[in-house]
């Protein structure tokens, strides 16, 4: 599980943000700060992976936290979820090593996607090894926010089938055929491979062939 902070001023928007993060799969919420202080205070007694981080905080800003935080060689990872929208900012959270920045008012389709990218980044790190330009590539592309995922569907899409499929996909032991896929997520197959291609372009899936006897071979998809 990845363990979150979820630091916002405002409390009600602070327990909307903790119960979206609670909806997606492999996270929990470690605990809510309002204040710099309370987060601080937080970290100290809580395991946390990653904080969601409001920037416009009653004793600080965001930022100036993050920057604490540094200096105190806490590496914890930072996505921003804020209003501020002014460049300067956005840019200075790229700067103090924000891994991704979500612009208020969001959807929870727009932190999923955020999330999920950054659920991918975090199982890729943990596996370690080395890295070719590709997998460089895919780890800088890993938090690319709404185009990561099926978040904004084309028309025609129901995100509702699109959920479903990437639940079958996401806790799958093994790679599946767009059958298994289609048998799982209870859709034809036709509608599976809609959904598995728009996964694919989005780097979310991988493809691989599976070779038998005779015939042609079996595509089959899993979970980056």
């Amino acid at each position: 599980m990845i363990d979150v902070l979820v630091v916002d001023d405002d409390v009600r928007v602070a327990e909307i943000n903790a119960a979206y993060v609670a909806k997606i799969a492999g996270f929990r919420v470690s605990c809510l700060a309002h204040t710099a202080g309370e987060a601080l205070a937080a970290l100290e007694t809580h395991s946390v992976d990653l904080i969601l981080l409001d920037h416009y905080l009653p004793d600080e800003t965001g930022l100036q936290l993050v920057g604490e935080l540094r200096r105190r060689g806490l590496l914890t990872d930072v996505i921003m979820v804020t209003a501020a929208r002014d460049i300067a900012t956005v840019q200075a959270a790229m700067r103090h090593g924000a891994l991704q920045y979500l612009v208020k008012p969001f959807t929870f389709a727009g932190l999923r996607s955020k999330l999920e990218g950054y659920a991918a980044l975090h199982r890729t790190f943990e596996g370690g090894g080395q890295a070719e330009q590709s997998e460089v590539d895919r780890i800088f592309g890993a938090l690319g926010g709404a185009n990561a995922g099926p978040a904004e569907l084309p028309k025609g899409h129901s995100t509702a089938t699109a959920d479903r499929v990437r639940a079958v996909l996401r806790t799958a032991d093994a790679a599946l055929s767009a059958q298994d896929v289609a048998s799982r997520a209870g859709v034809s197959r036709q509608t599976a491979q809609r959904y598995l291609k728009l996964l694919e372009r989005a780097g979310r899936i991988r493809l691989t062939l599976r070779y038998g006897e005779t015939g042609r071979p079996e595509h089959r998809y899993e979970w980056v």
